[in-house]
């Protein structure tokens, strides 16, 4: 995308000008510029994995850029903490909502700047100073019925989320990063959020707004902006573009040749797991299902939605989480991840380096991890029946190491992911879920996974691809399962695009039938909280 003309330049609050990023080698951001004016919203879009949160953790100070500059109402303006990016206006608000819920209201809103009196050159903090400083914001932002000496926790979440852009306000915040802000919203809390922008946007407040929510985006925004693959893919006046627009911008056109090619339509295998009534209080409500023998299933949903929790409630490790289940046939309730195992379920992480891998330990070492005592023999580990079976799966899997004994740390991210997948192929199990299998994998690692599991279901595994990548979900899956508001909303065929996954889960519902679709009625939130 060309740099902004220099009548943009002059008129901007904020400014990008060529900003890149890599980490490890691998390129995440490629010379985007975006910019933004005084009082506008922009909406910025992109698929998981496009460049779109570290773009807005350079700006906010978490990550500092390579190459390229910032400039905040013409001035050029270094950030290389978050206390450089709040001195020059710039304020995140995470999807995570961030209060103090055992301070006041007042109190809460008045940590970004603490009012003080000096009494004979002490400071004192002055309480009718927070408490007026809160009481005018509270106003303002169309909150007067909330007390300001009220305490933080009694509030719902719109509530609790508000306060967060007063708190950001009194800092003198001229740029709000507003990341998924209404993923714990209902509509109508959601609503009273807009009123809030709406009125923040009439001050000159300028607005970068992330979300999955093209309604959102269409109601909210004056442009769209698009990021795919670390680079601006397209950038458009909300009034004179369209959903469809949008979408190919955030897709592109590269899915057929980044997926295998899908199993034949024919007799279904036997049925592996089958679930009935999964639900997990805050997160999902009475999702039945069924998994085949060969069969990619996949489970998808926006930020929030549900799907994200249903592999993680079946591996026994959200111990909230009702359901009755059958797995090969047998009753399947585990009360941890070991019993999961045990009856033959693999599980591999979406935080590979939280959860799936040991940095310290080799290849063969994280390899072997799950079933180490297969490996036992009186009372020692044989490291040769290890090496083995480990140098079988790197041969299998393709995996780019100097061998068993090679650390992990040292594995590009691609790789470290296909030993993640090994990991659980040495127990050779029944079911295996899958979250978020390729994130952070360049495309030629995603187009060697991808392959993989293929293969791996047309030899007789039950997969559950539990995704947020709607092309993912669509290029890889026999059948999916589209969560929105912690209940499955639609079921897909495999023909299905990524298009109409995402239509569904944002809540278009004027998605193209396809075959093998199924729609559930509309749910109510599973979220809880006082309304505005």
């Amino acid at each position: 995308m060309s740099s902004p003309d220099r009548g943009a330049v002059a008129s901007a609050r904020l400014l990008i000008e060529a900003v890149s990023k890599a980490f490890g080698g691998v390129p995440v951001l490629r010379e985007v510029d975006l910019e933004a004016g005084p009082g506008e919203i922009v909406a910025l879009l992109g698929a998981n994995g496009a460049g779109k949160s570290t773009l807005m953790k350079i700006l906010s100070g978490i990550y500092a850029a390579d190459a390229g500059r910032i400039l905040v109402d013409g001035k050029a303006v270094s950030i290389r903490s978050p206390q450089d990016a709040i001195a020059a206006g710039i304020r995140l608000l995470p999807q995570e909502i961030s209060v103090h819920p055992d301070l006041t209201v007042a109190e809460n809103i008045a940590i970004a700047a603490l009012p003080s009196r000096r009494r004979l050159g002490v400071p004192f903090l002055s309480r009718r100073e927070i408490a007026a400083q809160a009481r005018a914001l509270l106003d303002r932002l169309g909150l007067s019925e909330i007390a300001a000496d009220r305490r933080m926790g009694s509030l719902g979440l719109p509530q609790q989320r508000i306060v967060e852009i007063a708190r950001a306000l009194v800092g003198k915040a001229r740029i709000l990063i507003m990341d998924e802000p209404t993923a714990a919203l209902a509509e109508a809390e959601a609503e009273a959020l807009f009123r809030v922008l709406d009125q923040l946007k009439a001050e000159g407040v300028t607005i970068l707004y992330i979300s999955h929510y093209l309604d959102e985006v269409f109601r909210l925004s004056d442009r769209v902006v698009v990021l795919r693959d670390g680079r601006i893919a397209g950038s458009f006046r909300t009034a004179e573009t369209s959903p469809d627009e949008v979408l190919t911008a955030m897709l592109g056109a590269m899915a057929g040749e980044l997926f295998p090619r899908k199993a034949a339509p024919g007799r279904p295998g036997d049925v592996v797991l089958a679930v009935d009534a999964l639900s997990l209080p805050g997160w999902i409500a009475d999702a039945s299902f069924v998994l085949r023998r060969g069969e990619i299933l996949g489970a998808f949903g926006l930020l929030g939605a549900g799907a994200e929790k249903v592999g993680r409630a079946l591996y026994g490790a959200e111990p909230g989480a009702r359901f009755a289940a059958r797995l090969a046939g047998r009753p399947f309730k585990p009360a941890s991840p070991r019993e999961a195992i045990a009856a033959g379920f693999g599980f591999v992480a979406a935080e590979r380096k939280r959860e799936g891998l040991v940095a310290g330990l080799t290849v063969r070492e994280n390899t072997t991890l799950p079933f180490l005592g297969r490996f036992v023999r009186s009372g020692f580990v044989e490291r040769r029946h290890e090496s083995e079976v480990t140098s079988n799966w790197i041969r299998t899997l393709s995996v780019r190491t100097s061998g068993p004994e090679q650390e992990i740390r040292f594995l590009s991210g691609g790789n470290q992911q296909k030993i993640c997948l090994a990991r659980w192929l040495v127990g050779d199990p029944k079911v295996l879920v899958l979250e978020e299998p390729t994130r952070g994998v360049d495309l030629g690692a995603r187009r060697e996974i991808y392959a993989e599991i293929r293969r791996l279901a047309d030899a007789g595994l039950a997969v559950l691809l539990v995704s947020g990548d709607a092309e993912e979900t669509a290029g890889l899956c026999d059948r999916t399962l589209v969560f929105r508001e912690g209940r499955i909303a639609a079921e897909f065929g495999g023909e299905t695009g990524p298009r109409d996954l995402l239509r569904m889960a944002a809540g278009h519902d004027d998605a193209p039938a396809a075959a093998g679709r199924r729609s559930a009625p509309q749910p109510p939130s599973l979220q809880t909280g006082a309304p505005l």
